[in-house]
């Protein structure tokens, strides 16, 4: 019983100081190192807000952010919720006991110094442990809103575990985001919003690398486009695709460009 107690009074203190050194101390200390040091060179990828790398750029939507959500709901994909200590609190219980929750929030990655304007998701298995989930920027400010292009990086959790980097509980992804690209377009395909689609070379050569939680990633190199419409309807006009692959691919790869300080023309 005293051998009990005494392991059970060293996690709880130990627990304290994993937290502070997990998600305070390291966060911090990459954050500073970047911002001191200045991040490398690595367009055509997110990073997480303490500036390390993250995943490739994949996929990329035209339509209006209504017609995006709805697009998605329509392929089965729900919403993520904003990070708040409530959303936190409940993905945390809906992970450890295997409850539902399928709009569970996914972790802020930033591009063009800018957050992800939306996030969506399909949980797998029940719960959030394993998910497929795609984040969105928008990449232009068109006359149009139909015409605004968003910008994403698609990929599917494949299991828990540490952070490498920070020590942090984090989602680990599959290595081959490819797959959850093809997927999502499936998904909208099937789902009856998907117009017309094109796939050419993306911000990121066929290549491989490792993201902000230290999960290996490989890519064929292909940027897909979606453009979203009316289930059994094509658009008489919209964007080039072939317009549309060469500017994503060249404003992806400034990864200090902003949107707003030279947003692309709707084509």
């Amino acid at each position: 019983m005293n051998r009990f107690l005494r392991t059970l009074a060293a996690v709880l203190l130990l627990f304290p100081a994993y937290a502070v050194f997990a998600y305070v101390v390291m966060p911090v200390s990459w954050w500073q190192y970047h911002r001191i040091a200045g991040a490398a060179s690595s367009g055509g990828v997110t990073r997480t807000l303490e500036g390390i790398a993250a995943d490739p750029l994949n996929v990329a939507l035209v339509g209006s952010e209504a017609q995006v959500a709805d697009a998605m709901r329509a392929a089965g994909w729900t919403p993520a919720d904003r990070i708040t200590l409530r959303s936190g609190w409940k993905d945390a219980t809906s992970v450890l006991f295997a409850r539902p929750y399928t709009s569970a929030p996914v972790s802020t990655h930033v591009l063009w110094g800018r957050p992800q304007d939306l996030a969506f998701e399909q949980i797998v298995g029940g719960s959030p442990r394993r998910r497929h989930h795609v984040r969105l920027w928008r990449a232009n400010l068109p006359a149009d809103p139909r015409d605004t292009l968003w910008l994403g990086a698609a990929s599917y959790d494949a299991k828990l575990g540490f952070s490498r980097y920070t020590g942090e509980v984090i989602h680990h992804i599959d290595t081959r985001v490819d797959g959850e690209r093809d997927r999502l377009l499936s998904d909208l395909d099937r789902g009856g919003r998907l117009a017309r689609s094109a796939c050419g070379a993306g911000p990121v050569a066929a290549n491989h690398g490792i993201n902000g939680s230290g999960d290996a990633w490989e890519t064929d190199g292909r940027l897909c486009v979606a453009v979203l419409g009316e289930p059994g309807t094509v658009p008489a006009s919209g964007p080039s695709l072939d317009g549309t692959l060469a500017e994503l691919r060249e404003r992806a790869a400034r990864p200090g460009d902003r949107i707003g300080t030279n947003p692309i023309r709707a084509r």
